[in-house]
């Protein structure tokens, strides 16, 4: 799905822009934490039949997330993320490139909305150019992979809870 709203702002950005989102079944409180904790990210992170390895991780506004996704065919990816603001449990805004400082690295905000007992995970992504989300959506499948990631994350936090963590 790639949409966007909000008038003259979000037609600025309309045509460098991917909207995926997904409702979980968990307070957003459980869903947050799942997203911001590297011992539960490295357990979901990425689309299906890929696994990643953390380098480092320090989950605070200025700090980074420096990892490998190793795809199903074996070829590894390098990926960085830098924690630009994190607003607990509702939203957090994040650069991603392949490195700290990737001239095509691009912009992230997810937000946490709660849904009665679920959670509403929107994330909103935008890339420097035009071409460089149209690579990311033809070379890469990023509307898929993004899809899947959150199904991994949907996934993920239902076993959780099943094996007896909370839901809040």
């Amino acid at each position: 799905m790639t949409t966007s709203s909000g008038g003259a702002a979000a037609a600025e950005v309309a045509d460098r822009e991917i909207v995926i989102s997904r409702t979980i079944d968990a307070r957003r409180e459980l869903v947050f934490e799942v997203f911001t904790q590297v011992r539960h990210l490295s357990r979901w992170w990425g689309p299906k039949g890929f696994s990643t390895t953390t380098r480092s991780f320090a989950f605070h506004a200025g700090g980074e997330w420096d990892f490998v996704m190793h795809g199903p065919d074996g070829t590894d990816y390098q990926e960085w993320i830098t924690w630009q603001q994190i607003e607990p449990p509702e939203r957090i805004a994040l650069l991603h490139g392949e490195s700290r400082d990737d001239p095509n690295a691009f912009e992230s905000v997810l937000t946490f909305d709660p849904a009665g007992e679920q959670t509403r995970i929107t994330m909103r992504t935008v890339f420097p150019s035009k071409a460089l989300r149209d690579e990311a959506v033809a070379k890469y499948h990023a509307i898929e992979g993004g899809e899947q990631t959150l199904g991994n994350l949907a996934a993920y936090v239902a076993e959780l809870i099943k094996g007896g963590e909370r839901r809040d």
